[in-house]
């Protein structure tokens, strides 16, 4: 911790440029020989070690507000869910009084929505995650990795709050954009096949031609992963798991519908 104060001080009096700064700052939260960071309780009180150095500074003040982001993090990293909620919440705050750029306001709010699932604030949540979308479209356009990552964000928690249409319908919409612009084999391309592939299925009102549309889909998503991923990968297995649940609704379906 105090070889991380002094490189940031010394980054300060000397004016350093972003790159250089932003360096000296990852001292509090990663590890100077191996350039891993720091997690559970030691990225906690490292946290904790960072916002009582800056704290008494100005809001606007740089290092404060990343001092803040920090404590965040390393609360919420050693599952001290409601504290870190308790910081974000006042981090969020800070950055609309400060009139902050629209960027860290983004950034925060991801975090925040993060804090209120944790802790079973879902309607918070949704109403964030909503926000965060409309903002990364504003901003970015349909076309930007971080609107689809903000989608694929989305989605996830609208699947898990059973809200099955608004998941398909959001789907639907940035399938094609991911796949034209990340390409079929990019990661987030293959988790927003995943989840459309998965609501098709886990829908209790899916349609024959839904299972049949998550087989499919599930089938083509899981053969690119493996291709680019291998079969090892998490998001390959994933992929593969649900796939097996989609063939065995659509098994299911099949013995239990009159023959004709």
């Amino acid at each position: 911790a105090e070889q991380a104060k002094i490189l940031v001080a010394e980054g300060e009096e000397n004016n350093l440029g972003a790159k250089a700064r932003t360096e000296r700052w990852h001292r509090w939260d990663e590890c100077s020989l191996c350039k891993q960071r720091y997690d559970g309780v030691v990225r906690c009180a490292l946290s904790w070690g960072c916002w009582k150095t800056y704290v008494g500074r100005p809001e606007t003040d740089e290092a404060r507000r990343l001092a803040m982001s920090l404590l965040g993090n390393g609360l919420f990293d050693a599952e001290h869910y409601e504290e870190a909620l308790s910081v974000r919440e006042t981090e969020l705050s800070m950055l609309h009084r400060i009139k902050a750029p629209e960027y860290n306001i983004l950034c925060a709010q991801g975090n925040l929505a993060i804090s209120y699932e944790w802790v079973d604030r879902n309607d918070e949540a949704l109403r964030i995650r909503r926000d965060l979308y409309a903002g990364r479209l504003k901003q970015n356009g349909e076309e930007h990795k971080d609107t689809l990552i903000e989608a694929n964000n989305l989605a996830n928690l609208l699947f898990h709050l059973d809200r099955f249409e608004e998941v398909k319908s959001l789907s639907r919409k940035t399938m094609p954009v991911a796949r034209r612009v990340l390409g079929e084999g990019h990661g987030l391309t293959l988790r927003i096949l995943l989840s459309y592939g998965r609501v098709l299925y886990r829908d209790p009102d899916a349609s024959p031609d839904d299972l049949r549309e998550a087989v499919t889909t599930l089938e083509e998503t899981e053969r690119i992963a493996r291709r680019v991923f291998g079969g090892a990968h998490s998001l390959t297995k994933a992929i593969e798991r649900h796939l097996q649940n989609a063939r065995a609704a659509l098994r299911v379906h099949e013995t239990l519908s009159p023959k004709g």
